[in-house]
């Protein structure tokens, strides 16, 4: 059994929305246990009063950081000399940078030189770098607007709209052809790709990759709702277990 690993939560209070933290935390349960809960910014301004009224509840400790001139971000620093404090306590396996902010881009490639799992968390208009500098990053957007029973129509429109540009690295466009490329280097001989697979080299591809960004909670139905693909589930030996494999379609002239 996996080892469930310690995340050290660090969050950026001038650039991320105290109506996300249920959804942060309820994502980091997923890859682990957080350990560490910080969350920085000046807390004598008062746009930040609305997040004073959920620390207790998620036991988050704030750490205060005065603007000392104005222009330069003293928060954005007093977080990343914390991270490297965490990093050289070996206390972790790895953090989780919430913030939208591209300033932390060189911290979260620093922290996965070291060997840590570098989450990142924030809304759409996270720059790129940033975005691939994490090993996984997630659209607060989207982890706030999952329902517990997507409504089918609701679903259908955003398929209709799989092929519109999206903000971010992973745009529809880019992973099917990433998914055309990754199935011959990983398939059998009959063309067939364990879908597992396909998944974990699309994340290692694209750190914004999330089947949720594309209106489905699974890998399965997301690929069976594009047309490049055949898709074919198979039983194991336990009954409630099936692997799923893929395969490119071949066009007919």
């Amino acid at each position: 059994m996996e080892k469930d690993k310690k995340i050290a939560v660090l969050i950026d209070a001038d650039n991320v929305s105290d109506k996300y933290i249920k959804h942060i935390f309820d994502e980091i349960s997923n890859h682990g246990t957080p350990t560490y809960k910080r969350i920085y910014g000046d807390w004598t301004k008062p746009q930040l009063t609305p997040w004073k009224n959920v620390l207790l509840n998620y036991s988050i400790t704030p750490i205060q950081q005065y603007s000392y001139t104005t222009g330069k971000n003293a928060t954005d620093a007093a977080l990343i000399i914390d991270a490297m404090d965490i990093l050289y306590s070996n206390n972790v396996d790895g953090f989780c940078i919430v913030s939208s902010d591209s300033d932390f881009t060189k911290l979260a490639a620093r922290l996965r030189e070291s060997g840590m799992y570098v989450i990142g968390m924030g809304e759409k208009k996270t720059p790129s770098p940033f975005i691939a500098a994490c090993e996984q990053f997630k659209y607060l957007e989207v982890l706030a607007a999952i329902p517990i029973n997507p409504d089918k129509t609701q679903m259908s429109d955003r398929l209709e709209k799989q092929d519109a540009p999206k903000e971010g690295i992973s745009n529809m466009k880019k992973l099917i052809e990433s998914i055309k490329i990754i199935i011959p280097e990983s398939s059998d001989e009959d063309g067939w790709a364990f879908l597992g697979e396909v998944g974990k080299r699309l994340n290692k591809r694209y750190p914004d990759f999330d089947t949720r960004n594309y209106g489905h909670t699974k890998l399965a139905p997301l690929i069976s709702s594009l047309k490049q693909f055949e898709i074919q589930s198979r039983k194991t030996s336990n009954p409630h277990i099936i692997h799923y494999y893929i395969k490119n379609k071949v066009s007919i002239p």
